[in-house]
């Protein structure tokens, strides 16, 4: 089933660092990103999936 798509990196202040993937229509499966982290400091991210019926919110940590 198709669904649309955003993933979102945000810091730890809520302030949006990146966006990866902005509402875009994937199938369903197994995705792998890669983020370019070199434009931010070390330390603890959060990053939000959200799809047409579910929103995920993680957190990372981004060590150089």
């Amino acid at each position: 089933m198709d669904t649309k798509v955003s993933l979102i990196i945000y810091d730890i202040t809520g302030r949006e660092i990146a966006v990866l993937i902005n509402n875009e229509l994937r199938t369903a499966g197994y995705y792998s990103m890669d983020f370019n982290g070199s434009g931010a400091a070390s330390g603890f991210y959060i990053y939000k999936i959200q799809t047409d019926k579910e929103v995920s919110i993680k957190k990372m940590i981004l060590i150089k």
